[in-house]
């Protein structure tokens, strides 16, 4: 079964891009690579139990194990150190990719209270887009009664435009809700 986005990729947002931006070919269309999700736990260090709980909210959410990562130095002030476990990552190609992205620009977004819409502010320079969200709870996957702290987490959508004037134009055809 193919996702649903992927083909709303190819039928409508090809055509509307090569048309909006001039584009001579289609190869030439951006698309979006990869999407990277991560979640770092600072408290991780004193409770082993909450990076646990993120692993297994962030593989609901996800649909695929994510990675546990490392503190890469000691930080004393931070009691923090070489090679604790301070968070977890997962990163989303293919159609695994398109579906959590479908989830999350009609289902996890508008649930957030008082939405007006996503900043267009959060692009890198290199068409890339970063968007944080403060509660995981925002996900119909995660149950409320089994989590046990909330816990934010940064979505990084990376897309082979080479402006952020063409990843914007991507994003807004693929149905990101973007602040007007």
């Amino acid at each position: 079964m193919k996702a649903r986005l992927k083909e709303h990729y190819v039928k409508k947002v090809i055509p509307a891009l090569t048309k909006d931006l001039a584009y001579a070919n289609v190869m030439a269309v951006p698309k979006i690579e990869k999407i990277s999700l991560n979640m770092g736990l600072g408290e991780a260090t004193q409770n082993q139990k909450l990076l646990e709980g993120a692993v297994v909210e962030m593989t609901a959410i996800a649909g695929q194990k994510p990675v546990v990562t490392k503190a890469r130095k000691s930080i004393a002030a931070f009691k923090l150190r070489e090679g604790m476990a301070i968070g977890c990552m997962v990163t989303l190609r293919g159609d695994r990719m398109y579906e959590f992205l479908d989830r999350l620009m009609n289902v996890a977004l508008p649930r957030v209270r008082d939405f007006r819409g996503v900043s267009t502010k959060s692009f890198d320079g290199r068409g890339n887009y970063t968007l944080g969200i403060k509660d995981q709870l925002l996900f119909p996957e995660i149950d409320y009664n089994k989590v046990e702290k909330t816990k934010g987490m940064n979505i990084c959508i990376t897309t082979t435009a080479k402006t952020d004037a063409e990843a914007l134009a991507l994003l807004r055809h693929m149905g990101m809700p973007f602040r007007q």
